[in-house]
C-alpha cells in the first residue's frame, strides 16, 4: 500500500525489501521441535525464494531511485541491503561479512542505536575475528544502555567462547538466559552456558 501511495520514495521500497527478505527466513527459524535455529545453522533450502526475489526486486527499485535522486540510502534500505547479502549467500560461510560490517557502519551513522552497534559487532566478529568485536561490545557494556538486553551478554559470551575463555563465556550465557523472557531462547542460552564451545564458531 505504501509503495503504491509513494512509488518514488526509496525508503518505502527499502522497507518492502526488508520485510520480504526477513519473512523469507521464517520457516527456517525453528526446527521441528520448535527450538530456535541460529541464522548460520538454518537450512537455506527452506528459505522462501519467491519472497527473496520480491525483496531483491524492491531493493533494486530503491537503489534506482536513490541513484536518480542523488540521495543517500536510508535506514530501511541499508537494513534491506544487509538482509540481501544473507539471502544471496549460498551458504553461511559464503556470506560477505566485510560488506555487512561496512553497511552496519553506515547504518550506525544514519540511525545511531546501541542495537545497531551490537549487530555491527557481530558482523565485525565474523569478518575480522572475535577480539576486534569484543572491544566494540565492551564499549556497549560500559555504556550501560543495553544493561537489560539479553543479546548483549549472549554476543559477549559467544565472543569469549571463540577466544577460548570458557569460564567467562559460561557466566555471560547464564546472564543472558536470566534476562530473556523467551523460553526457547533461554534453552539455547542455557545449553551454551553448559558447553560454551557449542557453535562457538558460529554467529550469535
Amino acid at each position: 500500500m505504501l509503495a503504491g501511495l509513494a512509488p518514488d520514495e526509496p525508503e518505502v521500497h527499502g522497507l518492502v525489501a526488508l520485510l520480504e527478505l526477513s519473512a523469507s527466513r521464517l520457516a527456517a527459524r525453528v526446527d521441528r521441535a520448535g527450538a530456535l535455529v541460529l541464522l548460520a545453522d538454518q537450512d537455506r533450502a527452506r528459505w522462501d525464494r519467491v519472497l527473496v526475489r520480491r525483496g531483491l526486486a524492491a531493493l533494486a527499485r530503491a537503489d534506482e531511485l536513490i541513484a536518480a535522486q542523488g540521495a543517500d540510502a536510508g535506514p530501511y534500505q541499508l537494513q534491506a541491503a544487509i538482509a540481501a547479502l544473507h539471502a544471496r549467500a549460498a551458504t553461511a560461510d559464503a556470506t560477505e561479512w566485510p560488506q555487512i560490517a561496512a553497511l552496519y557502519t553506515l547504518l550506525a551513522r544514519r540511525a545511531p542505536s546501541p542495537i545497531v552497534d551490537l549487530n555491527r559487532a557481530v558482523a565485525v566478529a565474523m569478518a575480522f575475528g572475535p577480539q576486534a568485536a569484543l572491544e566494540l561490545v565492551d564499549v556497549l557494556v560500559a555504556d550501560g544502555a543495553l544493561a537489560t538486553y539479553h543479546l548483549l551478554p549472549a554476543v559477549r559470551g559467544d565472543l569469549l567462547a571463540r577466544l577460548g575463555r570458557g569460564d567467562e563465556a559460561r557466566a555471560e550465557f547464564q546472564r543472558a538466559a536470566d534476562l530473556t523472557r523467551n523460553e526457547r531462547e533461554r534453552d539455547v542460552l542455557l545449553a551454551r552456558a553448559r558447553d560454551p564451545a557449542v557453535s562457538a564458531s558460529r554467529s550469535p
